[in-house]
């Protein structure tokens, strides 16, 4: 039996894709062997030596500390895609907020209440609320992911010119891209020529404050940013200046600070992004069959810190898995050989400074395994059947 850590309300409907003869979830395990966790940040937590897997039931896994856990032989897993149409409709709905002046609207009309004649006070008072169409502007897209895709798309659809940037542009998202978009190997490109910017990139070292004081100076006075990302692609003081002396119109996010809220022009929402049930199941849903997978056959689909590698385990072998500190495959198949076990049916992958070994075998013991333990940059060894 696999116990499974839920460290957030997770879909139950998500859950019972668990077979339910090898799982147990709960919120309150000692000792699990995986977790799925949503927001709940596992930074300073002490994570049992028992867990084998971690599973973020969304995109963004800022939240989890992937250094440790790949020092710990933990992999580490997201669902990209799971959430983005929720994302992406909540982008759009961002987008026409920040263009016609709409929450203000809604908070003005709310002051009339009781007030005499509040038909001519409405007509009189709505040109304060103006604001532009969309129709025939043009839209930044920073990261063509999952989501930036869809962003991109629907502002087509919705009659929007609209520009790309991402210098890691998959062959896959480039493929689902509208033929319109242009795609810019210049950040410059999106701030100089845009009337709106949305943001959805990572948040990495590289990315924090993409959106700042030089870059918003290269923007059109009355600029509208949106981010639905991470807070910290906005330079928190950057985007209050510019709003404050009108260089941008409009700043639509979902992860707002002291200093943007009640600031006119901040369009402030609660993380909502993938708040919604479907998404919250599609995440679900994602998260556990990674895990299932992982636990069960050793499998590493979508991994943030493993290289991804699928096979099927032959019938009546078991399977040895191995997390490791740089590629040390050779000597861990010199270990099984030493033990008495035939490496020919293995593979080795490795991403970046860690490897996965799979080798699959019929004799593979507790001797086997714990000669491939002690080979030097090891960070985890099991076996599965």
């Amino acid at each position: 039996m696999y116990n499974i850590l839920t460290l957030n309300k997770i879909s139950k409907t998500g859950l019972s894709n668990f077979n339910a003869d090898l799982y147990a979830c709960a919120d309150d395990f000692a000792a699990p062997d995986a977790v799925i966790v949503r927001s709940a940040s596992m930074h300073d937590m002490e994570i049992p030596s028992s867990v084998l897997a971690i599973a973020r039931a969304g995109a963004g896994y800022n939240n989890i500390p992937v250094d440790a856990c790949t020092e710990k032989g933990i992999c580490v897993f997201n669902t990209p895609g799971a959430n983005a149409n929720a994302v992406k409709e909540l982008v759009i709905c961002g987008l026409l907020l920040a263009s016609r002046r709409i929450a203000p609207a809604m908070d003005w009309c709310k002051t009339l209440k009781g007030e005499d004649e509040i038909s001519k006070k409405i007509e009189k008072g709505k040109s304060n609320f103006a604001g532009p169409e969309i129709m025939g502007k043009t839209l930044g897209v920073i990261g063509l992911g999952a989501i930036g895709v869809k962003v991109c798309n629907a502002a087509v659809a919705l009659g929007m010119k609209v520009v790309g940037y991402d210098p890691y542009l998959s062959d896959m998202a480039a493929s689902m891209l509208d033929k319109t978009v242009v795609i810019t190997s210049k950040l410059e490109q999106i701030f100089t020529d845009s009337d709106y910017i949305s943001v959805h990139a990572p948040l990495t070292d590289s990315t924090k404050n993409i959106v700042n004081k030089d870059t918003l100076a290269m923007a059109k006075d009355g600029i509208r940013v949106l981010n639905f990302a991470r807070g910290g692609l906005v330079d928190d003081n950057a985007i209050v200046e510019a709003i404050e002396s009108g260089k941008c119109a409009a700043y639509a996010t979902d992860f707002p600070t002291d200093a943007q809220l009640g600031l006119e022009g901040v369009i402030a929402l609660p993380h909502l992004g993938a708040s919604t049930p479907e998404s919250e199941e599609n995440c679900a849903v994602m998260a556990v069959n990674q895990i299932s997978e992982y636990l069960e056959k050793g499998n590493v689909v979508n991994s943030v810190n493993l290289p991804c590698v699928s096979k099927d385990i032959a019938e009546g072998k078991k399977r040895l898995t191995v997390i490791t500190k740089g590629d040390v495959s050779e000597n861990i198949y010199a270990a099984l050989a030493s033990a008495g076990v035939s490496a020919e049916d293995a593979t080795a992958s490795i991403r970046k400074e860690t490897g996965y070994v799979i080798v699959d075998a019929v004799n593979l013991s507790d001797d086997s395994l714990a000669a491939v333990k002690a080979v030097d940059g090891v960070l985890s060894a099991r076996v599965i059947g």
